[in-house]
């Protein structure tokens, strides 16, 4: 494809062919809201080349926002001065160094003189400052550049590197043979390895310990953040489409990119690898880089502790690797599989290599969790000051938002974390500190309380244990804390020592060595009851079989330890009283029962976001109604009004392509009305199978039908099979359900997809598929019907949410109680559930229309769906050619005709 310079606005976007005119103006807004510092709301339907206007709109900013930069620090250092905020323009912000300006206001009365002076000093400094960047800039792109165009710089490099880990190995091996010869005698008889388990000392809670700095020990001092764009997405697949897409672009070889991941998807460690959870991985990762700093500081003196010479250091954790992989990175656009491929050729973590990387790079790639979340941000090293953020596929952010913010532990959990650690501290007591203890003591005591306030019995086994009261209670964070009576207790300092001291982990390697921990019975002494535990563990694993069961488990991701669980709720309730809500559910047993925390204010979390970054863009292919994301994630997080640009672009098909129907009533005159107390009535179950019976005569290809629960959908289904509406159905069409399970929707879309085509070349009276489905199911986001895969959606009434839930009464009441209400307007709490539902619609019907050839029909199975208010939560592009059938006859002449004329080849 030969890249093409659009002009727009007299802005200059590169692009790999001549644009959709919509592309144009999504490019040029994009622009305008990186350049004013706004916070945009885009929607662009999918198939309209969303994520190449993004790429260039952005891109195409950053690259004169630079030039501009470049020319402002050029000129000031020829001159030696900076300009005086006079009402012009201020000087750029060059970098995170030189912030600053030099208009810093002065104290009222000082002297002429002590004015000027200061004001010429801190030109000299912002000078000295913008020369000191410019050195840093050229040694990178000097460095970039060799790496780019010499091979045997790499090679040579690589050599080094392979003679430096053998070094390290023959190191390593001597020094295991002379720990060999001359072992020491234990202080007491644990056994091998055991040590691992032992809490190290725990500093107080005022010192900064170096379990937080580990990560950023050696951060390249020399490296500053530069101005970049910060993308993320919600799935890995979906990062990979948009690297590769960037890759395509004109910006493609010039861009220094950087993806981002998890360690579980960026670690080359085998034997970190097959850990399997991420939070293991997570954590013997921190402890292999504790081990490395702890190993360099014992060659200088003699260690505290004989069991840190014994702890194994990552390979791949070396200062130099990482930094030249850092540059590999740099060099050429690169997606997670290639980073990987990368980091083992070069025997480098691609996980610290990618996050060395950072302040570097122009673009960063990276999941939402890892952007949406304060602590991961920290951790990884991303600083949103004055940078940009775009967040896409973002229909669902406010729910992803308060899912990462929100936990749920049960009383299973609850009481297994209790005898896990009740049992670690009697076999090491002796062995920790006073603070430990203090601390494992408290943590105890939280859940013993937890439990109790569930109406258990930490004493007893959760799984026999009936509770009296049963039922869901909702309680304010403070409430709930004084009914457990831990208000007395510091939750911040807990909660701090718990990822301080890694406990979680410890205890998890307790329960690795020692089989899986029952709750003992606190009838017995707690010591004869340890003991009794033990001698559970003597036969050794010779001696007991293996079980199928337990190989077959063997291969799964071991589960995280409880007490992780429960580190994450005890995060959770730190949160303020007014943004959450603490659920109490009580079910016939306590194993059953849980504590929920619910996020009600996802705005407290994003706030921090928008308060930072120069600017946000919130885009999707189905945003509407745009109306949540004013209100409930920005005005809540303090955005003014006239900060928010709202963005919206048509399709880029024809409007005869397309043909949006809302059915009032099915063949028989029955009214469509799926609500919870009429959808399951026979009639209405029976109407529904004439209608796509009648559809599927005149519908070529496939057709995907969305019901609103699984439930729902196996209800139909039945009825269908005994009233043998199924059997006129499959005439037509061959009929697939959704499956459950995640890892059998392949094999089903595989299947319908065969089938579509198999009956497209050989004709005869079945002429395609039916696709049922489920709103919110594993089919309705993010699966591609396009052509003859999805030529009918249909929409079997409107998947509201449960009213009746719990969580969604008091979201509800929190919104009425915080919002205001517009005139005319329904409560926030009802506008809510209207939104959840349409966005739900939205998401589901877009499934049909990819791209600009494309064509199909979209069918709305229900009389409330002509309601104004509701057919305007529609996208643009379907609401402004939307017909209403009062009956069905007009319905169906119209279908026949839509389908007639679009299958005849052209």
């Amino acid at each position: 494809m030969a890249n093409k310079t659009q002009e727009v606005g007299g802005i200059h976007f590169p692009f790999p062919f001549t644009p959709y005119s919509i592309q144009k103006d999504f490019m040029a807004e994009l622009y305008r809201v990186l350049e004013a510092g706004k916070i945009g709301i885009f929607e662009s339907p999918t198939g309209t080349g969303k994520s190449l206007s993004l790429i260039c709109g952005a891109l195409s900013w950053l690259r004169d926002f630079e030039q501009r930069k470049h020319q402002e620090e050029a000129r000031l250092l020829e001159t030696g001065t900076v300009p005086l905020s006079d009402g012009k323009e201020q000087p750029l912000s060059l970098s995170s160094s030189c912030r600053e300006t030099p208009d810093t206001p002065r104290p009222a009365g000082e002297p002429d003189w002590v004015t000027q002076f200061v004001q010429k000093k801190e030109e000299r400094d912002l000078v000295d400052r913008l020369k000191e960047e410019q050195v840093r800039r050229k040694k990178r792109e000097e460095r970039l550049r060799q790496i780019r165009h010499n091979a045997q710089l790499k090679c040579a490099a690589k050599c080094v590197r392979q003679e430096e880990e053998e070094m390290e190995r023959l190191l390593c091996l001597s020094r295991e043979m002379l720990a060999a010869g001359a072992e020491a005698e234990p202080r007491e008889p644990l056994a091998s390895g055991e040590e691992e388990l032992v809490l190290a000392e725990y500093e107080s809670d005022e010192e900064k310990g170096a379990a937080r700095g580990v990560d950023t020990d050696e951060d390249d001092p020399e490296e500053e953040h530069v101005t970049k764009i910060y993308y993320c997405s919600r799935t890995h697949s979906q990062l990979a489409q948009f690297v590769h897409e960037v890759q395509r672009s004109p910006f493609g070889k010039d861009t220094r990119l950087v993806s981002l991941g998890s360690r579980q998807n960026l670690c080359i460690n085998g034997d970190v690898k097959t850990l399997g959870s991420a939070q293991l991985i997570n954590d013997r990762c921190v402890e292999m880089q504790r081990s490395k700093h702890e190993r360099n500081r014992a060659e200088e003196e003699k260690p505290k502790r004989r069991r840190q010479e014994h702890r194994a250091a990552c390979p791949f954790y070396g200062y130099e690797q990482l930094q030249l992989l850092r540059d590999q990175v740099l060099v050429g656009v690169k997606d997670i599989e290639q980073l990987v491929a990368l980091g083992k050729e070069a025997r480098a973590c691609p996980y610290y290599g990618s996050r060395f990387a950072i302040p570097a790079a122009q673009l960063v790639v990276l999941p939402y969790q890892m952007l949406l979340h304060a602590a991961t941000r920290q951790a990884v090293g991303i600083w949103l000051q004055g940078q940009v953020v775009l967040i896409d596929e973002a229909h669902n952010l406010i729910d992803t938002i308060t899912g990462i913010h929100s936990a749920e532990v049960s009383g299973s959990q609850l009481c297994q974390a209790h005898s896990q650690l009740l049992q670690y501290m009697e076999r090491y007591g002796k062995r920790l500190k006073a603070k430990n203890l203090m601390y494992i003591k408290q943590i105890l005591y939280l859940l013993e309380k937890f439990v109790t306030v569930l109406g258990g019995n930490i004493k007893q086994n959760p799984n026999t244990q009936s509770l009296s009261q049963t039922g869901t209670e909702l309680k304010t964070i403070n409430d709930f804390l004084f009914e457990s009576q831990i208000d007395n207790i510091n939750l911040f300092k807990v909660r701090r020592y718990c990822e301080r001291s890694m406990i979680s982990r410890k205890l998890f390697g307790f329960t690795e060595r020692y089989g899986t921990v029952l709750t003992p019975s606190r009838e017995q002494p707690r010591l004869a009851g340890f003991q009794h535990f033990l001698q559970t563990l003597q036969p050794t694993a010779a001696e007991t079989p293996v079980s199928p069961v337990e190989e077959g488990e063997a291969r799964l991701p071991r589960p995280a330890s409880p007490l992780m669980h429960i580190e994450s709720f005890l995060a959770a309730v730190t949160t303020a009283n007014q943004d959450g809500r603490v659920i109490l559910s009580r079910q016939g047993s306590l194993c059953q029962s849980s504590l929920k925390f619910l996020l009600l204010n996802p705005a407290v979390h994003f706030a921090q976001v928008v308060k930072e970054c120069r600017a946000v863009v919130i885009a999707g292919g189905t945003m509407q109604p745009m109306s949540d994301f004013r209100e409930q994630l920005l005005a809540c997080a303090g955005v003014e009004a006239e900060r928010v640009v709202e963005f919206s672009c048509g399709h880029v098909i024809p409007p005869d392509n397309i043909l949006p129907l809302v059915i009032c009533s099915g063949p028989s005159s029955q009214q469509l009305e799926f609500t919870y107390q009429k959808r399951e009535l026979p009639q209405m179950m029976e109407e529904t199978g004439r209608i796509l019976c009648n559809l599927c005569t005149v519908v070529p290809g496939g057709v995907v039908c969305f019901f609103p629960s699984y439930e729902y959908q196996r209800q139909v289904y039945a009825h269908w099979d005994k009233s043998g509406l199924l059997a006129r159905l499959a005439v037509r069409k061959k009929i697939f359900q959704e499956p459950k399970k995640a890892n059998q929707v392949e094999q089903v879309l595989a299947e319908y997809s065969r089938c579509i085509k198999c009956c497209g070349q050989a004709g005869g009276t079945v002429t395609g598929a039916l696709l049922l489905s489920v709103v919110g199911g594993k089919m309705s986001e993010g699966i591609n019907f396009s052509d003859n895969l999805g030529r009918c959606v249909v929409m079997v009434g409107m998947p509201y949410p449960n009213i009746r839930s719990p969580e969604l009464q008091e979201k509800m009441a929190y919104l009425d109680q915080t919002l205001p209400r517009g005139p005319g307007q329904p409560p926030p709490g009802k506008a809510l559930v209207e939104n959840l539902c349409m966005k739900a619609v939205n998401q589901s019907i877009g499934r049909a229309i990819r791209h600009q050839k494309d064509f199909a029909s979209i069918v709305l199975l229900d009389q409330r769906y002509a309601r104004p208010p509701i057919l305007g939560k529609l996208p643009a592009w379907i609401r402004d050619c939307v017909e209403v059938k009062a009956t069905f006859g007009p319905a169906f002449a119209a279908m026949r005709k839509f389908h007639r004329e679009k299958s005849v080849p052209s």
